[in-house]
């Protein structure tokens, strides 16, 4: 009971320190602030990073080409996949028939073809996400180009995003979600460059 007391004790000096240090430092309503007053204009804002690449059409087309060339290297590989295992299923119905030194020579080329196989697998898919992380790169890097000019046009000093699947800005004002305009923006420079 005692310890709480103390506590107790050790807040509320705390807040009427706080409170007398705020009393002292405010200016007379006849002062004049030392400094000027920022204008009404924000300096931070944040772009919802989810509604930005699901709306900024630069970023939509790029993910669109992404997945149908994934589908297709999976396709190429599902394929190259049946025609293995359909060669595999056929010496395995003629195993028994063949001479040892055929069956052999048929065991070593299937499983350098499996090799092979595999390779071209590792291969492709480092391949896919190399490509997939350059054009990332350029998604970004034609984003950030644009909301650095977007900023200084506007006075902001600092942009963050705000994202669900990586939350670093939990909570912003609405008026200070320019994604909406950014994305325009976006898109009409985007709109230009095609043309």
């Amino acid at each position: 009971m005692k310890t709480q007391a103390t506590f107790l004790t050790k807040i509320a000096t705390g807040l009427l320190l706080a409170t007398t240090i705020i009393a002292c430092n405010k200016p007379k309503s006849d002062d004049k602030p030392a400094v000027a007053a920022p204008n009404n204009k924000e300096t931070i804002v944040f772009i919802n990073q989810d509604t930005l690449l699901s709306k900024y059409n630069y970023a939509k087309d790029v993910t669109k080409t992404m997945q149908d060339k994934g589908k297709a290297a999976q396709s190429d590989l599902a394929s190259r996949g049946q025609a293995f295992q359909r060669e595999v299923a056929d010496y395995q119905k003629s195993a028994s028939t063949m001479p040892a030194d055929q069956r052999q020579t048929t065991e070593q080329n299937l499983q350098r073809k499996q090799q092979d196989l595999q390779a071209y697998q590792q291969n492709a898919t480092a391949q896919f996400q190399t490509e997939q992380a350059n054009e990332g790169n350029k998604v970004y890097d034609k984003i950030a180009d644009f909301v650095k000019g977007y900023a200084k046009e506007k006075g902001y000093k600092l942009v963050l995003t705000y994202s669900k699947a990586n939350p670093t800005v939990i909570y912003g004002d609405a008026g200070l979600d320019v994604t909406a305009d950014v994305i325009k923006r976006l898109n009409d420079a985007y709109t230009k460059d095609k043309k």
